[in-house]
């Protein structure tokens, strides 16, 4: 097994539409993670994802498009909802969960009868698209449960055992680094259903208006877009919740996921002095979730790889909502 890191030119590109022609793996960057992507639409394929990660098939994929024109065209309606967050934050790291087509293999929704779409706003990911010419299936290019990758290297140490000559195109660090948003917008209530770096924020019983992108998110937004998002509002959104047994909507929802191999614990910065031990690797986040995102993979895996940390002390970062993807992947790294 080994993996091939190569520029995203067009002769690249090219090879990359012919593998995933054929029902291959390829994996590319995207403003978020890297992702390891294959043909939406061929079960076979999707399979194939499935035992590179060593995933298990209750756990269901986000399908990456080229635009909304052909998100519509998997779903099997699409709610004013989801055209009004489509509108004002797409392309960029926003899922949307919608109702599907029976086109699309039940190995890709975990079984359920709703897929979650999302336009990438990172131009390598965009023109893979555009030259496979169909939907992929793309989750996070690790291992299952593992940190996910932000760079072509990570993926290679991840996948690189486990997918004959993978395709790695190579788009340098993800701007965003970590997973999409996800809102569920099949009932009358748009939920969220995974935290990300795009925040949707209730501001009222009678209204709410998606926050403003962080400002790493913000770059690939333009002033159009903004003006946009000002002016239309979304209905409130409302917590997520499932029932024991309940198909799951969205990936993300396990309760230990993107976790290092080593122990990780989470301590207030009041508890690190007395509650460090020999061999501690401590990771301070940097004072802003745009840039806390950023690295926040990374570093997990450079302390992940140290051979001279033994546990990996994370501190706290704050309460506030601005904070809550990072507090999110914190938790369930650390269970």
């Amino acid at each position: 097994m080994s993996a091939r890191i190569v520029a995203p030119t067009a002769p690249a590109l090219a090879e990359a539409a012919r593998i995933l022609a054929r029902g291959g793996l390829v994996a590319f960057p995207t403003e978020t993670v890297y992702g390891l992507g294959a043909n939406a639409l061929d079960a076979q394929a999707v399979a194939r994802i499935f035992a590179a990660k060593g995933r298990p098939a209750t756990n269901p994929l986000i399908v990456h498009v080229e635009n909304e024109a052909a998100a519509r065209a998997l779903a099997r309606r699409w709610p004013e909802a989801a055209a009004r967050l489509a509108a004002a934050h797409w392309p960029g790291p926003l899922t949307l969960v919608v109702e599907k087509i029976d086109a699309i293999p039940e190995l890709v929704t975990a079984g359920g009868g709703t897929v979650g779409l999302r336009v990438p706003a990172h131009p390598v990911a965009l023109a893979l698209l555009r030259a496979c010419g169909v939907p992929l299936a793309a989750p996070s290019a690790n291992r299952s449960e593992a940190i996910s990758p932000t760079t072509a290297r990570h993926v290679a140490e991840s996948l690189g055992p486990f997918v004959d000559d993978l395709l790695i195109l190579d788009g340098g660090p993800c701007r965003v680094g970590i997973e999409s948003t996800v809102v569920d917008v099949t009932g009358a209530t748009p939920v969220v259903l995974r935290p990300g770096m795009l925040r949707l924020e209730a501001t009222s019983a009678r209204s709410a208006s998606p926050s403003a992108p962080s400002s790493s998110a913000a770059s690939a937004a333009s002033a159009a877009s903004a003006a946009s998002v000002a002016s239309a509002p979304t209905r409130p959104l409302a917590a997520p919740g499932r029932s024991p047994g309940e198909v799951a909507r969205s990936p993300g929802q396990a309760t230990r996921h993107y976790a290092p191999g080593k122990p990780l614990v989470l301590l207030r910065e009041d508890d690190v002095l007395h509650a460090s031990r020999a061999g501690d690797g401590l990771l301070r986040l940097p004072a802003t979730p745009d840039a806390a995102a950023a690295i926040l993979y990374a570093e997990l895996r450079r302390l992940d790889a140290d051979p001279q940390v033994a546990r990996i002390v994370v501190v706290l970062p704050p309460a506030d909502a601005g904070w809550d993807a990072i507090r999110d992947r914190l938790r369930r790294a650390a269970n």
